[in-house]
């Protein structure tokens, strides 16, 4: 008979010093259960699990199995108990197998000490046969997919038998065919009779999978919710307010093509090309939108227009004048507007203050500097009109940056770039960590300053907001451009190229992906270009529905 469990979170406090990251949860994850834990970033969902999987201890509170007081010293006491825990970055060894993988922390030897992998291989072999994983127990990890690598995490908390499997973010990495397999696999899960902690800020596969959802708010349960809620019902719990999820936004007006790059090449230390011969253009008042998986080189090939990388080949033009070879502050004068992916450590001086962070690329120089002297009323009379004209929610521009919110730390990045002239504008996961009212705030700026005429880059690993913002979408793989479809190519065709297949070879030729996942309106389906798509943000690393 299969083993099932109930797991009840009672009064779950956690604070870190004066930071009080839990505040008396109360959650109760019913056996066979599908339950979403849904919120922000920094709501304190991932805090509470990693209290349930034994990483951290509770303040106060107590964690309940079966209706008994359990107390869990670390993750192997609640890998005992039947939990496991799928991490939103994998606990993998690149260069081991699947089979070391899996046995690692539970190794069983031969006689003379030798490893024994042949009970863990039948395990994985018998596992990957029940939910089809198709898993091979001899491949290398660093040779598999992104989707197969989750997989092996999955395999590995079912071989210890977790009868309750805790999914951080598990959508975080993946094409949107991996998501709808995973779904799938989640669904095969909870039939067998597991348990699945869901965690998630993307309302589109909470409504598609979850049994019921509990919503988080600064550290506190503010609610649950029926996956029949709508989107905007959930976000509006997520962020304590209504939140408008349509994007008004103007059909593109492309003039000139004034950015254009060309055989890019960037070469790691390691010798690998990490972008490879990439070549694309953008005109003044279009977005093009670069997606793909993360890691597939969009981060290297931002740096190397902004002059951050070193072994660089090829072109970058802007209004017939190259950027390549240039030193960064020199490509920032000449117009070109950034925000990186991580703000926190490429965008803000946390320990600055607001209206210093605000004029970051422009202190020694007028009307902020004269000679060698700068001019602290003028960084604070900037610091005023760009706070209030972004909707920056502080008290003051003199107060650290720090101290700001994700949403509104971002705002202060985006007033920074924005509040210049721009000849080019390049945003690199611009919604990363922002609710959904700031996202709502952070687009609109962006539509806005491609409709002023500027040639607009955003680099996105989120699917729906390249969807959402793009005029063009270009998609990359393993540092190759895949290639560059119109503005409304459905999300199956762009999910197949993020896996590396061509345009041509990704039309669709049927629609078994098409109701996989509720569209936003409520109907299942793929975006066209006749199809009104809603901005789809949510609340963490890139924070869409």
């Amino acid at each position: 008979m299969v083993r099932v469990l109930k797991l009840e979170l009672r009064g779950i406090t956690k604070r870190f010093g004066s930071l009080l990251a839990n505040d008396h949860i109360d959650v109760v994850v019913e056996p066979g259960q599908i339950h979403c834990l849904l919120g922000e970033n920094g709501a304190g969902k991932s805090t509470l699990m990693n209290v349930l999987y034994g990483l951290y201890e509770p303040t106060e509170g107590e964690i309940l199995i079966d209706d008994k007081p359990v107390s869990f010293r670390g993750p192997g006491d609640a890998m005992a108990a039947g939990i496991g825990m799928v991490h939103q970055h994998f606990m993998l060894v690149p260069v081991f197998t699947v089979a070391e993988n899996v046995a690692l922390g539970a190794e069983s030897t031969k006689t003379g000490g030798f490893l024994n992998l042949d009970d863990t291989r039948r395990k994985i072999k018998e596992i990957s046969d029940r939910y089809g994983f198709d898993v091979d127990p001899d491949a290398l990890v660093e040779d598999l997919p992104v989707g197969v690598q989750q997989r092996v995490e999955i395999i590995k908390a079912l071989v210890r038998d977790a009868r309750v499997l805790i999914l951080d973010e598990p959508t975080a990495v993946l094409t949107p065919q991996d998501t709808d397999e995973l779904l799938d696999i989640m669904r095969q899960l909870k039939s067998s009779g597991t348990s699945i902690v869901f965690i998630s800020h993307k309302l589109r596969e909470v409504k598609a999978v979850s049994d019921t959802i509990t919503v988080i708010r600064r550290g506190k349960v503010v609610g649950s919710a029926d996956p029949a809620a709508s989107t905007a019902e959930l976000a509006s719990m997520m962020v304590g307010r209504a939140v408008s999820l349509t994007l008004d936004k103007a059909p593109a007006k492309p003039r000139e093509r004034t950015f254009q790059v060309k055989d890019l090449t960037v070469i790691a230390p390691s010798g690998q090309h990490v972008v490879d011969g990439i070549s694309f253009d953008i005109a003044r008042g279009e977005i093009l939108a670069l997606a793909g998986v993360q890691g597939n080189g969009q981060t290297e090939l931002t740096e190397a227009i902004l002059g951050l990388q070193e072994r660089v080949h090829g072109s970058i033009m802007l209004d017939g004048e190259e950027l390549l070879g240039r030193s960064v502050k020199d490509v920032l004068n000449s117009g070109v507007g950034f925000v990186p992916e991580d703000r926190s450590v490429d965008g803000l001086i946390g320990t600055f203050s607001i209206a210093e962070n605000l004029i970051l690329d422009r202190y020694d120089q007028p009307p902020f500097a004269k000679g060698i002297s700068m001019s602290p009323a003028k960084v604070l009379e900037n610091a005023k009109t760009r706070i209030g004209e972004f909707d920056v929610r502080t008290q003051s521009g003199s107060l650290a940056a720090g101290t700001l919110s994700g949403g509104n730390q971002q705002k202060v990045v985006m007033a920074r770039e924005l509040s210049r002239p721009l000849r080019l504008f390049i945003a690199s996961q611009p919604t990363r960590g922002v609710d959904v009212g700031s996202i709502e705030f952070l687009h609109k700026r962006i539509v806005a300053e491609r409709d002023h005429g500027t040639p607009v880059l955003i680099v996105s690993t989120e699917l729906d907001e390249v969807m959402e913002l793009a005029d063009r979408i270009a998609v990359v793989y393993k540092g190759k451009l895949v290639g560059i479809v119109p503005a409304g190519t459905g999300r199956d065709v762009l999910g197949l190229m993020m896996a590396g297949i061509s345009p041509e070879d990704a039309a669709p030729t049927d629609t078994s992906h098409a109701d996989k996942l509720p569209a936003e309106n409520g109907h299942p389906g793929t975006d066209t270009p006749e199809t009104p798509r809603t901005s789809t943000a949510s609340a963490e690393g890139g924070d869409h529905v």
